[in-house]
């Protein structure tokens, strides 16, 4: 009998868990059970006075109901969890960190974008440390698609995936080279793809693959 292992994943949104969902839907080895607290990333916006230690004592519940590892797909909850000392007896998967890898493979400039500005300097930092890390030289410009994330905080998916896929088409017309930060910027960026000849860089591509070698 093939022994499935637990994976915990930590949303901001709900609108996260079909990603995932998508991304392991063949794969027999991983249960998916989602945990999602929107509250926080309403906080964010006040401040981080404390926010660490509210992810850090989320992180610590998942564990206690019996996940095998955990996977965060929040760039907000990544960077808080900079500040808070984690003492977790299983794997913490950060969704970026396959990102970063990607990203650093490429030779090129690149263009990288976001619509929720308040994850991008914990974002590019961490990328910034991943690269002297591993010895990488990487180029990159950060562009913020303006007035875009409350949309999918409404729940107007079809208009903040529209917003996206009109601003990779400005971007793309001076690079080729393009990059998308958030788990939300996904479907955007696939319909993007088929509309053109480009391919986008994105938080999924390589996730599943470095799920799993985390969790073997």
């Amino acid at each position: 009998m093939l022994l499935r292992k637990r994976l915990g994943c930590l949303h901001a949104h709900h609108s996260n868990i079909e990603y995932i969902e998508q991304a392991f839907q063949n794969n027999e080895r991983v249960e998916l059970v989602h945990f999602v607290d929107p509250g926080l990333i309403q906080q964010v916006s006040k401040g981080t006075d404390g926010l660490a230690f509210k992810v850090k004592e989320q992180l610590e519940w998942m564990e206690s109901c019996d996940m095998d590892a955990i996977l965060i797909t929040c760039t907000n909850y990544i960077a808080l969890l900079e500040e808070e000392q984690l003492e977790l007896s299983i794997p913490i998967i950060k969704i970026d960190v396959p990102l970063f890898e990607t990203l650093c493979e490429e030779k090129q400039s690149q263009t990288i974008l976001f619509t929720n500005p308040e994850t991008i300097e914990g974002t590019m930092n961490r990328l910034q440390q991943y690269a002297l890390l591993h010895e990488k030289s990487i180029k990159t410009k950060v562009k913020v698609i303006d007035k875009t994330f409350e949309l999918i905080i409404q729940g107007k998916k079809d208009a903040y995936n529209n917003a996206i896929i009109q601003d990779l088409h400005d971007v793309a017309r001076e690079q080729q080279h393009i990059a998308v930060a958030q788990l939300s910027m996904v479907e955007a960026a696939r319909q993007f793809e088929k509309e053109s000849t480009l391919t986008i860089t994105h938080p999924l591509k390589s996730l599943v693959k470095f799920v799993m070698r985390s969790i073997e």
